[in-house]
């Protein structure tokens, strides 16, 4: 009787340690879980991103207005008949005085 309470102890250890420790037990079922909830979170932000590039081509195949506002922002260009002002701010160091520059003339 001690023999196949021995061995049942035995079989039951050896399930147990298959079950918490094996392959497909329930360490890699976690592991697994959280690789899913990582891949679940990436697939949302690509989405989110697909949505908006999805917008911005519905919105170029309408119309002008996006293709002129990426031509004036990201290529500098103007309409014909517009002027062109830029604004350059002063230096914050006065300039050098010509007297305190060296003379490059030749006498």
């Amino acid at each position: 009787m001690r023999i196949l309470f021995a061995v049942a102890l035995v079989v039951l250890l050896g399930l147990q340690y298959t079950l918490w420790f094996g392959k497909g037990g329930l360490r890699d079922v976690s592991r697994l879980k959280g690789q899913i909830a990582a891949q679940e979170q990436e697939i949302e932000t690509l989405r989110t991103r697909n949505s908006e590039l999805q917008a911005e081509v519905m919105d170029l195949k309408q119309g002008l207005d996006a293709v002129e506002e990426i031509a004036r922002s990201e290529m500098g260009m103007v309409k014909h008949g517009e002027i062109f002002y830029q604004f350059i701010p002063k230096p914050t160091h006065p300039p050098e005085h010509p007297a305190a520059a060296p003379s490059t003339k030749q006498h």
